[in-house]
């Protein structure tokens, strides 16, 4: 029965056909947090047991000192402007040691933890992007981590001092004209041949471009398909994907010209490779690694895309919030402050409960990685949706700042941050196809306890794994349902509950029951679409969004947790919680609309009338936006303990640093505005006055102390300050900037 059973599903292709580089990508890596939600029954206890990463003295000295030191030269609207980092910036990034984060201190590297070059990362990002991306490359993806984990002696002895110090500067070309997000398909070549000598070499062809630091690189790391028509290397005509490093300066070897990126403009462009002769040393591994590429590059992005792109982007939300919440004090109209106009203030709660919910998945996918953990999947929803959230919240802080958020200028605090939110959802994998394709396409084939085994199965005619694994497949699910509808009736009272505080148990209970929705939900999918499940983006993006938003909220109830329970963040757990299982309830009611045939319509008239009678969540309530917005709009201990790792300037007279400045004065002198205010309202004083204006008013009505008349006026003039924008000259403002020549327009596309 069951030989006619695989058979039948062979035949109709019931389950997916996975290719080698499919393989390749599900093999490297390893299962972690998101193993638990796809099983519907996640043990809490243990996430909540792992470790949390903390900074080394070292690391934290390191941040204190030349990290502060490097914002500290950096100009950001010059850069901007003229889309250079001068050369005083650039050696010293060279000679601090900001190339070698990754390498071992014995080649002269800083050997810095996983959280340590995320925490640096975040932290440069939102005062210049062009800087950060600088500092990102050698520390990521490319020559320096390849050789690393795969390089011979020979190789790390000769080019890791090199980059530790920035003797040479890296750059990774993967990406081709015909070959982006289906980096498995690239056209560029690295043909096996004999020369005169009878020596075996590699002649290089190859057109890439979005290459970052490809202007400037020294050392290139070329991703090519393999071809060797005379078999020398003894694993066939064409042995895959290899990675080979190219320096410049090899003939036919051409770093390209500039592209332009939006926002903050780094260093990107072209590489060409024309006959480009290397000896076989130079692939990373040496000729053992030939063909093995596309398994290097996936096993190291498996925890590596959590890293530099998550850290830009929570870095700007943390920065986006510090900022949005002084401003929101510090402006006024209509006599109050803005941010106490509910419309401001909804925006400025959201602001307050994502940036948090985001800083602690940042944390908590660091610390998995220190700890051994590999997590794909997991790190493909930290890159996905941390780039989209900032960018939401990027634009909410526009709304916030209105008019001097949109006029440029050296005191514009978010203008250029707002402008290149679009390159992290862009860049290492388009979030449309990693919310699509990567994450549950992924997630539900390695996770799943039993769906990879019975493909196997199929693909190798074995009846026995097929049968066994199939059984336990059947066993899984019925388990699965009666789990989550035991949830669904109890909402969540049968979850397996840790040690937690008591304000936060609702929320593990609510966590649980959906993942063990979840999990019924991913084993409905795979029984009724099965290998057409590819081609239903829309159907598995709204699974990604169910994982992505249990493993933020399972990550922010952590934080919650290694923080010690802090009662005055409440606020924040509870909107990021709210806001999170609010996402998983919409979800599930848009996957429940995506399916067809019978359980289709079920699912679409019954489901979700279930649904919506019993729900996971619902968005947070005013109160709570409340709360979490004045967590973020007083000047106090929270405030600045919620601000660590941003960059605050000493310079009180420009951009933030003038803010903050106000933003403090202001705190200082709110309780004599405040009384002020009341006496307003009590027709005391005159009102269409800020209080500041009436200070001398107040003294002399005896509503306020004459220590505090100093303090009401400095809080107004530091105010009036803060909200002024830039004013150009027209010989400034027509300024050209550039070089010469026009543009330059590609050839016709080649391999």
């Amino acid at each position: 029965m069951f030989e006619q059973l695989m058979n039948w599903m062979k035949a109709k292709k019931i389950l997916p056909n996975i290719s080698d580089t499919e393989r390749q990508a599900l093999e490297a890596g390893t299962v972690w947090i998101d193993g638990d939600f796809f099983r519907g029954n996640p043990d809490f206890g243990r996430m909540l047991a792992d470790p949390y990463s903390r900074l080394s003295e070292e690391e934290q000295a390191f941040l204190d000192g030349p990290v502060e030191t490097l914002l500290g030269m950096i100009d950001r609207f010059e850069i901007g402007r003229t889309k250079r980092i001068p050369d005083s910036v650039l050696q010293y990034i060279k000679d601090e040691g900001f190339m070698s984060f990754l390498i071992p201190k014995s080649y002269g590297g800083k050997e810095f933890s996983t959280l340590a070059i995320s925490t640096i990362l975040a932290k440069l990002g939102p005062v210049s992007a062009t800087v950060s991306t600088f500092v990102v490359i050698p520390n990521s993806l490319g020559a320096a981590e390849l050789i690393i984990h795969y390089g011979t002696q020979a190789q790390k002895d000769h080019y890791l001092p090199k980059l530790a110090s920035g003797e040479m500067i890296p750059c990774f070309g993967l990406t081709e004209p015909t070959a982006g997000s289906d980096a498995a398909s690239i056209k560029a070549e690295g043909l096996v041949f004999k020369d005169e000598d009878g020596q075996t070499k590699l002649k290089l062809n190859f057109r890439k471009r979005y290459i970052t630091l490809a202007p400037l690189a020294d050392l290139a790391t070329i991703a090519c398909q393999l071809h060797d028509p005379d078999q020398l290397l003894g694993k066939g005509e064409y042995p895959g994907i290899t990675c080979v490093m190219v320096e410049r300066g090899t003939p036919g070897f051409t770093n390209g010209d500039h592209h332009d990126p939006i926002g903050d403009p780094f260093y990107n462009g072209p590489l060409y490779g024309q006959d480009v002769i290397v000896p076989l040393d130079n692939i990373i591994g040496g000729a053992e690694y030939a063909g093995q590429g596309w398994k290097m590059l996936m096993q190291q992005l498996a925890g590596g895309r959590a890293v530099s792109l998550p850290a830009g982007a929570v870095g700007a939300a943390k920065a986006i919030a510090l900022s949005t919440g002084a401003y929101s004090m510090v402006r006024q109209q209509f006599g109050l402050p803005i941010g106490r106009m509910d419309g401001v203030e909804e925006k400025v709660g959201r602001i307050a409960g994502l940036s948090y919910l985001l800083e602690a998945s940042r944390i908590f996918a660091c610390s998995a990685v220190d700890n051994g953990q590999q997590p794909p999947v997991v790190s493909a929803v930290l890159k996905a949706y941390t780039t989209e959230l900032a960018q939401e919240l990027s634009i909410d802080g526009m709304d916030v700042f209105a008019g001097s958020a949109v006029m440029q200028g050296p005191n514009n605090i978010l203008g250029m941050a707002y402008k290149s939110m679009p390159v992290g959802v862009t860049v290492e994998g388009a979030n449309i196809l990693t919310r699509t394709l990567m994450i549950f396409g992924q997630g539900a084939t390695r996770c799943h306890p039993y769906a990879l085994k019975v493909v196997e199965g199929v693909e190798n005619n074995d009846v026995d794994l097929f049968r066994s694994n199939l059984l336990g497949w059947m066993g899984h699910f019925a388990k699965g349902l009666l789990r989550a509808e035991a949830h669904y009736l109890t909402r969540g009272a049968l979850v397996r509950m840790p040690d937690v505080a008591p304000e936060t148990r609702t929320y593990y209970r609510r966590l649980g029951w959906a993942s063990a929705r979840f999990g019924v939900m991913t084993d409905l999918a795979m029984f009724a679409i099965g290998g057409g499940l590819k081609k239903r983006g829309k159907l598995t993006g709204r699974y990604a969004d169910v994982l992505a938003w249990l493993t933020m909220g399972i990550s922010t109830l952590r934080r919650f947790e290694a923080e010690g329970r802090k009662h005055e963040d409440l606020p924040l757990v509870r909107y990021a919680l709210d806001y999170a299982l609010w996402k998983i309830q919409q979800a599930f009611e848009d996957m429940y609309r995506n399916f067809d045939g019978p359980l289709g319509l079920w699912m679409k008239t019954i489901g979700i009338l279930e649904l919506r009678l019993n729900p996971l969540g619902a968005p947070p309530k005013d109160d709570v936006s409340h709360k979490a917005a004045l967590c973020i709009q007083s000047n106090n201990d929270q405030f600045k303990r919620l601000s660590y790792g941003v960059f605050l300037p000493k310079d009180t007279n420009i951009g933030l640093g003038r803010l903050l400045h106000a933003f403090s004065k202001i705190t200082l002198a709110h309780p004599a505005a405040e009384r002020i205010i009341k006496a307003q309202k009590a027709r005391k004083l005159p009102r269409g006055f800020l209080p500041a204006e009436l200070a001398d008013k107040a003294l002399e009505a005896g509503v306020i102390a004459e220590s505090e008349v100093p303090l009401l006026k400095d809080a107004l003039k530091a105010r009036m300050a803060a909200i002024e924008v830039d004013e150009f000259t027209p010989e400034q403002y027509f300024a050209e900037v550039g070089s010469e020549g026009g543009l330059k327009y590609p050839e016709a596309v080649n391999g």
